[in-house]
């Protein structure tokens, strides 16, 4: 029996020297629970999320309840996110109406002080989180995604123009035009998927495991939301 255990473990070892980097670390968050924290690191996360087909039947963007003022204080989630991201704070007037400011936009590395000219960007678009699982989900759950002021990943002040080049397309099809930034959009695209629970499919996990190769292996600590 000793042979037979020594054995096993030599043939053990040897696999994990060969296969590929994100698959030696592979884990699964079983029994999610919302409300729980999960620690995990960047490749472990990617190992992690569940493959499967994407199927966007039905969707429409009112699926999705956004922008509301959850906390009544007369600015909804995205004048949430514009104050909050502000690199210079805006006046906040009547009705949450803002003035002056000054924002990054970090998908193309502009600087802009005006608050029109951004859009708030659900980091893993609606669209994304509908084909990817969301589409099971109730009505508030959709509501809550759409405004999750909880995670500070998932929703960002971007250019206009970066957002709507961006559109609904998942990380196989779009990346932000500051490389520098790259690495980032792609531990929070991983954390945002892991925290909600939604799938990959086969060509973004791909994705996700060629692009981060070049990117840090960093720690990431998450709340799950569902």
């Amino acid at each position: 029996m000793r042979i037979h255990a020594a054995l096993a473990a030599a043939v053990a070892a040897t696999l994990l020297l060969t296969l590929p980097a994100h698959a030696t670390t592979r884990t699964t968050v079983a029994h999610r629970a919302a409300g729980e924290s999960v620690s995990t690191t960047l490749y472990e996360a990617i190992d992690a999320l569940p493959v499967a087909d994407e199927d966007r039947t039905g969707y429409v963007r009112t699926a999705f309840r956004h922008w509301v003022d959850a906390d009544k204080d007369g600015c909804d989630t995205r004048k949430e996110v514009l104050i909050a991201e502000a690199t210079e704070a805006p006046m906040v007037g009547a009705k949450c109406a803002l003035a002056g400011g000054e924002w990054f936009s970090p998908y193309d590395d502009l600087v802009l002080q005006d608050a029109r000219l951004l859009d708030v960007d659900h980091l893993v678009p609606l669209a994304e989180a509908w084909d990817s699982g969301a589409s099971n989900w109730s009505a508030k759950e959709r509501e809550t995604y759409a405004n999750d002021l909880d995670e500070p990943r998932a929703l960002v002040a971007v250019s206009a123009r970066s957002n709507r080049s961006k559109a609904d397309k998942d990380v196989t099809d779009w990346l932000p035009l500051a490389a520098s930034y790259r690495c980032t959009y792609l531990a929070d695209w991983t954390a945002i998927k892991t925290r909600w629970g939604l799938t990959v499919d086969q060509a973004e996990a791909d994705t996700l495991h060629r692009l981060t190769a070049d990117c840090p292996n960093e720690p990431l600590t998450l709340t799950l939301a569902r």
